[in-house]
């Protein structure tokens, strides 16, 4: 949020003399200007006042580079005049002629340093400042937006009106607008400060609400700092856009917050719903896959330092098909090893998955160490896109919620358009029929393990660019992974989408209510209440089954 500016008034024996307001204006018709010329500068070097600050507006009208150069010098006190009137600047000992830049043979008894005073001091600054708004480089540009917050002059408002209409950076664009009405709401003129106060309740930024607030706020004997009644109503009005506006940027802002944890949730719960509904495992190492495919990502990522840091930009395209071949081949090797042999004893396999949950996080530690590795984002989902004032989206958590539907489609294609989705479909709702139809359910079960848990592999790839990829990863999503999929229904991928982002979303509204460890808390409550009534969840397989 931008520093609100205290709005103060100068006594008009300060402000500067109208040719800065000239000056100003000839900015906007710049084009027809012309260069400026010898007989110009000349009135840089005289003694009278009104003629310096007529050769700086001048100058500053031509915005050309050699104007730049010599006012630089003049800031500097490397401006001189020459004993035949003639404008120089000095630069590496030498002298040039400031129009050219061509070198000038001079005596230095010959010169006589140009002096100012303090209000042309500030002209000078000023018609700096104005012409860096010109320039192509946003960071001139931004670093001239603050220069002239620190000495803010209302003489130079056509100018910030001027450049605001120019610019194209939205964000810039916010500052000269706050700057723009901070120089007319210290008008004396009560129009130009009711428009103002008007434009900045049409811009709709929040961020200039301190500007206008004082105008509405009553001293402690009951007067106003603003007495004109007409812009007290009208800046009465802009504080009632602006609150109505923040409430909708906070919404806004909460809902995608929601979405974005939301998209985490749902990759990984995705595999666990899979797997948990087609074998009924409680598989409380499910969140490991999760981190077997961050740190996957992470050594794909090195690779790509190593040797290919050209492509370094590209090596999640790498990393996705890597990280879910990982966390496949460890979930199959889990259910081939030990699972098979604990199906229908589910308190047996809940101890024996947490073991091995503890056992895969110490040999984690013991290859890459306690700490938590770093996992660079690509500079293509670095920043974000301002969507509204004071909201802005990253590129990272917008890329993750793009994939986490995308993977979701995936899976929606190979449970339902597959001969193994048609398999594993049989199989969750009536193991014995599909036995006894020929389809060989142990075999189902390893594929189907293997395909959720490489779908955790992948949300484990995307969650190593949004946090940090540590050994304990997979812990922080295991609860809220198994609270999903019981929310959603049991083996249904339409239920784990709701209910991951819904579960997000209801996340973000309470947490800035009481926080997130009492919403959470709260998350939980209202799961165990809803199973009460709907223990097959939101979405209940349909058919029948013969293990009921």
């Amino acid at each position: 949020m931008w520093p609100n500016q205290p709005l103060r008034k100068r006594p008009l024996i300060l402000l500067l003399p109208c040719a800065v307001a000239a000056a100003v204006l000839l900015i906007g018709r710049s084009a027809c200007a012309g260069a400026v010329t010898p007989e110009d500068l000349k009135k840089l070097g005289e003694d009278d006042f009104d003629s310096k600050s007529e050769a700086i507006t001048r100058i500053v009208a031509a915005g050309d580079a050699s104007g730049r150069r010599l006012l630089e010098a003049v800031r500097d006190g490397n401006a001189y005049v020459a004993s035949d009137g003639r404008i120089l600047i000095q630069a590496d000992h030498s002298y040039a002629d400031p129009l050219t830049g061509s070198p000038v043979n001079a005596k230095p008894g010959d010169l006589q340093e140009i002096t100012l005073n303090n209000l042309l001091r500030e002209q000078v600054a000023g018609a700096l400042n104005a012409l860096d708004l010109k320039s192509p480089d946003r960071a001139t540009r931004a670093a001239a937006i603050q220069s002239l917050f620190d000495h803010t002059d209302p003489s130079l408002k056509p100018l910030i009106d001027t450049a605001r209409q120019a610019e194209p950076d939205p964000s810039l664009k916010a500052r000269l607008d706050q700057l723009w009405a901070i120089t007319d709401l210290q008008d004396p003129d009560p129009k130009k400060r009711l428009e103002a106060v008007q434009l900045i309740g049409r811009r709709g930024d929040p961020q200039l609400r301190g500007l206008i607030a004082p105008i509405v706020e009553a001293k402690p004997d009951g007067s106003f700092a603003e007495q004109d009644s007409t812009v007290r109503a009208a800046a009465s009005k802009a504080l009632s856009d602006l609150n109505f506006e923040e409430w909708k940027i906070r919404m806004v802002g909460t809902v995608f917050a929601g979405l974005s944890l939301g998209s985490v949730l749902l990759l990984a719960a995705l595999g666990l719903a899979i797997t948990y509904g087609l074998i009924g495992v409680i598989n409380m190492a499910h969140g490991e896959f999760l981190m077997i495919g961050a740190y996957a990502t992470y050594l794909v990522q090195q690779w790509f330092q190593q040797h290919w840091p050209i492509a370094f930009d590209w090596y999640p395209l790498a990393a996705v098909p890597v990280s879910f071949l990982a966390a496949a081949m460890a979930g199959f090797m889990l259910e081939r090893a030990i699972l098979r042999f604990l199906y229908q004893r589910p308190l047996e396999t809940l101890l024996a998955t947490f073991g091995i949950s503890l056992v895969l996080i110490q040999i984690t530690r013991m290859v890459f160490g306690a700490q938590n590795v770093q996992v660079s984002n690509p500079s293509w989902m670095s920043g974000g896109v301002m969507l509204m004032p004071d909201l802005i989206l990253p590129f990272n958590r917008i890329a993750i919620l793009i994939f986490a539907l995308c993977v979701v489609s995936v899976a929606w294609l190979v449970l339902n358009k597959t001969r193994l989705g048609l398999f594993i479909r049989a199989t969750t709702q009536n193991r014995t029929m599909a036995a006894c139809s020929g389809v060989r359910t142990w075999q189902i079960d390893s594929y189907a393990f293997a395909f959720g848990a490489g779908i955790a592999g992948l949300g484990g790839c995307a969650l190593s660019q949004i946090g940090n990829v540590g050994p304990d990863l997979g812990q922080t999503y295991i609860i809220d992974s198994f609270m999903t999929v019981v929310l959603g229904g049991v083996g249904q991928l339409t239920g784990t989408v709701v209910g991951a982002l819904g579960l997000g979303i209801i996340s973000k509204v309470l947490e800035p209510f009481w926080g997130a460890v009492l919403a959470k808390i709260a998350i939980l409550v209202f799961i165990v209440l809803f199973i009460q009534k709907r223990p097959r969840g939101l979405f209940a397989l349909k058919g029948r089954s013969a293990e009921i």
